[in-house]
């Protein structure tokens, strides 16, 4: 039977193990880690709301401007590679992939919005003005999205390189760097010009 003050020994050395553990990132590693992969989620959300709207807006465009089928097939086509990516965060090239095809349909929504302009009767339509508003709200979330996410990314990636938590990234874990979300096209990061004046023209 054990002596009694190895009994109380073990009693006070149990907090202090917690302590340390707990001071050595044990908790908050993957904590942080989930925190990154949730805001990641986020992000994939926001660019599937606007792939969903995207069928809508190409047909509507459509009914009006059938001369412009160049640009529409541009959206289409860029609108497919986008969500057939399938994406890891812990896999930095299926990232950049990923934001290449992202950048590319930005891109592609710049020049569909662009035409839209020679079409007075489409821009004052009702549909279109709605499909309009809800794109450019879409794009607003997409931009908080990733800046949420790359600041979570930014605040693991700290973690687990900084004393304590780095020893029990290192010991526990195996944790690596996460890649943030960056836009690889050029002009990706800015969303594309889709406020106009339904009046003019």
């Amino acid at each position: 039977m054990p002596h009694p003050s190895t009994r109380i020994r073990a009693a006070l050395l149990a907090p202090l193990a917690a302590i340390a553990l707990s001071a050595c990132g044990v908790n908050s590693v993957p904590t942080a880690e989930e925190t990154a992969k949730a805001r990641w989620a986020d992000v994939q959300n926001e660019y599937q709301r606007r792939a969903d709207l995207i069928p809508n807006l190409v047909a509507t465009v459509k009914g009006y401007a059938r001369q412009e089928q160049d640009v529409l097939t541009q959206v289409t086509q860029a609108r497919a590679s986008a969500t057939a990516i399938r994406v890891s965060v812990d896999d930095p090239r299926s990232l950049e992939k990923f934001g290449q095809a992202q950048g590319e349909l930005s891109a592609a929504l710049g020049r569909l919005m662009s035409v839209t302009e020679n079409y007075p009767d489409l821009k004052s339509n009702t549909n279109f003005l709605a499909l309009q508003a809800t794109l450019e709200g879409t794009e607003n979330r997409i931009g908080i999205a990733r800046r949420d996410y790359n600041e979570a990314v930014q605040a693991y990636n700290t973690r687990i390189r900084t004393f304590p938590d780095a020893i029990g990234a290192k010991i526990f874990y195996g944790a690596k760097p996460m890649p943030p979300f960056e836009a690889t096209t050029p002009g990706a990061q800015t969303a594309p010009t889709i406020t106009f004046d339904p009046k003019a023209g």
